[in-house]
């Protein structure tokens, strides 16, 4: 079994990754604690920040591109604002005080198998 997350080290990962990439952790608390909370669900069973907006497989290897943050994050802050899960904006994204909204999923077919 993975060593055990508590939702506060996931918030903490969340703050630092948001600080170093030059991100913006989605400022709506309810919605930002239900991510968070996957987060630390996946990270609990599987032992790595598998993304909880998706359905990986819990294999590491297999889901390194769904992986908090993920390997689709840059492009879709840079069409959208914001990543996939909503978690982290863009400064741009955030100063203009929208709301975060579902967008198309990057992830090629093939790896969903």
């Amino acid at each position: 079994m993975p060593k055990q997350k508590s939702l506060s080290q996931i918030r903490t990962f969340v703050e630092r990754v948001s600080a170093k990439q030059g991100w913006v952790p989605n400022p709506d608390e309810e919605f930002r604690r239900k991510i968070e909370e996957g987060l630390q669900t996946n990270y609990n069973r599987y032992g790595f920040f598998l993304c909880p907006c998706r359905d990986g497989d819990g294999d590491r290897q297999h889901d390194r591109d769904i992986t908090c943050p993920c390997s689709y994050n840059l492009a879709d802050q840079a069409e959208y604002g914001h990543c996939y899960c909503g978690l982290f904006l863009s400064l741009e994204f955030a100063a203009t005080g929208k709301k975060t909204e579902a967008i198309p999923e990057r992830r090629p077919d093939e790896l969903w198998d």
